[in-house]
C-alpha cells in the first residue's frame, strides 16, 4: 500500500491496506462531519483502520467503536495510537447486531454509523437503503442504534435512491462533494441535524 496515498487521504503515514484504504472516508470530510459531535460520547459502528475514529475522537469525549474484523481493529488501534488519541477511543470487537453486545455498551449520546458498501462496487449492483445489502444491513442498523440515541449520522453510498429515505424520521438528508464528485451520503438525526430536509457539503479535493 503506498504510504503517500495513504499520507494523502487520511492525513498520516498511517497503517492500511487496499481495502481499508477504499473503505475509508477522506479526512476533508470526516474532519467536518466530527465537529457535530463536539463533547459527546460516541458510538461509531464498522471502525475499519480507524480514519474516521481519529476525527471523531478529535472532537468528541470518547469513542467507543465496534469492529467485527480483528484485522482491521489491529490496524485502527496502531493508527488511533500515532495519532495520540488512545485514551478518548475504547475498541470492542463484535457484531454490532449481537444483542448481548447492544445490552453491554457503556451509555452513549449519539452514534456514528459507516456500514460497509464499499467491497459492492461492481458495475452490475444495485445500491439500496431498504433491504440493504450494505455490511451490516443500513436500514436494520439505523433502526437499532435508534433504539439507544436519537443522535445518529448514518454513512450511505451517493447511489442510494433518496426516495428510500422517506418514511423513516425527520432527518437531515447532507450530499456530500468532495471536489466535483459526489463521494456520500450523510443522514443526521436528532440533535445532530442541522436543518430537517436537504443539505450540500462542498469539499475541496
Amino acid at each position: 500500500m503506498d504510504t503517500n496515498r495513504i499520507k494523502e487521504k487520511f492525513g498520516d503515514f498511517y497503517i492500511a491496506d487496499e481495502n481499508t484504504f477504499k473503505m475509508g472516508i477522506d479526512k476533508k470530510i470526516t474532519n467536518i462531519i466530527s465537529e457535530r459531535f463536539k463533547d459527546r460520547t460516541i458510538l461509531e459502528t464498522c471502525t475499519g483502520a480507524g480514519f474516521t475514529t481519529i476525527s471523531l475522537a478529535t472532537f468528541a469525549a470518547h469513542v467507543y467503536s465496534i469492529e467485527i474484523n480483528q484485522n482491521h481493529q489491529k490496524q485502527a488501534i496502531q493508527n488511533i495510537n500515532k495519532a495520540g488519541l488512545s485514551d478518548k477511543v475504547t475498541f470492542i470487537l463484535g457484531d454490532i447486531m449481537n444483542e448481548k453486545l447492544l445490552n453491554n455498551l457503556p451509555e452513549i449520546n449519539s452514534a456514528f454509523l459507516d456500514p460497509d458498501w464499499a467491497d459492492t462496487r461492481r458495475s452490475n449492483h444495485t445500491y439500496r437503503f431498504k433491504n440493504s445489502n450494505t455490511h451490516p444491513p443500513a436500514d436494520i442498523l439505523l433502526k437499532t442504534i435508534l433504539r439507544l440515541t436519537k443522535n445518529v449520522a448514518l454513512i450511505l453510498s451517493p447511489l442510494v435512491d433518496v426516495n428510500e429515505f422517506s418514511d423513516i424520521p425527520s432527518h437531515e438528508l447532507q450530499r456530500i462533494y468532495l471536489g466535483s464528485e459526489h463521494a456520500l451520503y450523510c443522514l443526521y438525526f436528532g440533535e445532530l441535524t442541522n436543518y430537517i430536509g436537504e443539505t450540500e457539503l462542498r469539499v475541496n479535493a
